[in-house]
């Protein structure tokens, strides 16, 4: 059984940084990728990043350039560093543990992380 925590949302002006944490424990080595996931108010839930053990990564194509995934795997972290916000980042940030860097949710939603991004 593995369990994923995220934390780190906040409020942060247009243009500002955040960086998101998901701190898994359990059985991580049964873990073949971690993604970040958000939604927003009346939206669908996206994939925003993914990352499997070796480091291979994936973004959606609206946080390219902006967003970083990265983890510590002796800390059983991965991080999301988020970077030239905008207000259409404003959402609710999930993390799971994920069949492939192009999703496939394995495990069950946490409560996630708010982060608003607004002037």
């Amino acid at each position: 059984q593995v369990q994923l925590v995220e934390s780190g949302g906040g409020l942060v002006q247009p243009g500002g940084s955040l960086r998101l944490s998901c701190a898994a424990s359990g059985s991580t080595f049964s873990i073949p990728a971690v993604g970040w996931y958000r939604q927003a108010p009346g939206e669908q839930r996206e994939l925003v990043a993914a990352i499997t053990r070796g480091g291979h990564t994936n973004y959606a194509d609206s946080v390219k350039g902006r967003f970083t995934i990265s983890r510590d795997n002796a800390k059983n972290t991965v991080y999301l560093q988020m970077n030239s916000l905008k207000p259409e980042d404003t959402a609710v940030y999930f993390c799971n543990a994920v069949a492939t860097v192009y999703g496939m949710p394995l495990g069950s939603w946490g409560q996630g992380t708010q982060v608003t991004v607004s002037s």
